[in-house]
């Protein structure tokens, strides 16, 4: 006997494979994103400004 998907079945599969696919980039761009800022919030904690951050910006 030949199994055959139809379009709701198919549309159903490509939405969980869409969703999980989703789930994983979020929580890596997430854990990314933290590690990244970690280092800048470590800094700004110790008071270990950069130079370019700490001079006052001039309006034009």
């Amino acid at each position: 006997m030949e199994k055959k998907l139809t379009l709701v079945q198919t549309v159903v599969a490509a939405g969980v494979f869409s969703a999980i696919s989703f789930w994983y980039g979020f929580m890596f761009g997430r854990e990314s994103a933290r590690k990244e800022l970690g280092g800048l919030i470590d800094d700004l904690r110790r008071g270990n400004i950069e130079s370019e951050a700490s001079t006052p910006h001039n309006g034009s």
